[in-house]
């Protein structure tokens, strides 16, 4: 949260002695522009406290003159801003997926304008693509998914080459956590496998799904593609598999002189998101429980017990019979 006022509002303050409800890390420092006195306060750092009401979530904190602790009086100017942030327990929130475009289209020098397209099928005979729905593609754990790229190019003697391809649990091209499932033309994944295309435009491939552990449910897959002059010896497609490297540092976005005619640069292709389907163990209603509710249950269970005992107590009792004892005479 950010709280500020202006200068002139304390026209004797000294920056220098404001703090927070603790101030001793870097994060916790009161700062200053030319206009106006702020505090950038983490809601889990600087001593801000959490108070819960029956509907919001509620961030405390203040900023205050800092004295020594060993003086007995001040003559400093006294300033305590107290400041909060809620947050309501409940609310809407409205999920959207990015669908990735089924076709990338450039022109160039040379080859003239050709386009990249990415599509998946229900086998290997990759006859009918599937028709992604208007947000995603849902398939289960372990099932093989089948892939096609074409290239439809002007240029007859067109070849297409996929150098890598790497999956990812969002649409960020500069997302880290990334998975090699091929890379420098060679299959990185296990469960890859190539297929036979009708031409040298196509490249189709398969592997089983899988999913990113963690809360991620969805698969992104990017591919980065290029497409050369048939026939040559002198191309990266020439080449195929030439060992493992990095994903796009060793990817050059221009063509030397050697290579201005018999290929392309390297395009970026992509597609997605994959839905990953539950295991069975987890399609089970997951339950959050409040501690407050918890403590409360305890309490209740607690309260149930003691009033159980007591009223077995009660009935035991009710099962003595009292019998006056004879009386002996000495």
């Amino acid at each position: 949260m950010t709280v500020g006022f202006e200068k002139s509002s304390f026209s004797r303050l000294n920056i220098n002695n404001l703090r927070l409800n603790d101030p001793d890390s870097n994060a916790c420092k009161v700062r200053s522009n030319s206009t106006h006195i702020y505090a950038v306060v983490p809601l889990n750092e600087c001593g801000t406290q959490i108070e819960e009401s029956a509907e919001n979530l509620i961030f405390k904190n203040e900023i205050t003159i800092e004295d020594n602790t060993g003086d007995l009086i001040t003559r400093k100017c006294l300033l305590e801003l107290k400041f909060y942030c809620q947050y309501p327990k409940r609310g809407n929130l409205t999920l959207g997926f990015s669908v990735n475009q089924k076709s990338v289209t450039v022109s160039e020098a040379g080859f003239g304008t050709f386009t990249y397209q990415f599509e998946f099928y229900t086998n290997k005979q990759f006859k009918d693509p599937i028709e992604l729905p208007s947000y995603i593609l849902t398939c289960d754990i372990g099932t093989r998914i089948y892939m096609q790229i074409k290239a439809t190019s002007s240029f007859n003697d067109a070849k297409l080459f996929v150098e890598s391809c790497r999956a990812s649990p969002v649409d960020d091209p500069n997302y880290d956590g990334t998975y090699s499932i091929i890379d420098n033309g060679c299959k990185v994944d296990k469960t890859v496998e190539i297929h036979t295309p009708s031409h040298d435009r196509q490249f189709r491939f398969s592997m089983e799904a899988f999913k990113f552990i963690g809360l991620y449910n969805q698969v992104y897959i990017k591919c980065s593609v290029l497409i050369c002059e048939g026939g040559r010896s002198d191309t990266r497609c020439s080449q195929g598999c030439i060992g493992s490297g990095s994903w796009l540092s060793d990817q050059p976005h221009h063509r030397g002189k050697r290579e201005a005619v018999t290929q392309s640069l390297r395009h970026i292709i992509s597609q997605g998101p994959l839905r990953l389907r539950r295991s069975a163990e987890s399609t089970g209603p997951m339950i959050n429980l409040n501690p407050n509710l918890v403590f409360i249950a305890g309490c209740l269970l607690a309260a149930v017990g003691m009033i159980s005992a007591v009223s077995m107590y009660k009935a035991r009792l009710s099962w003595v019979r009292y019998q006056p004892l004879p009386v002996y005479k000495s």
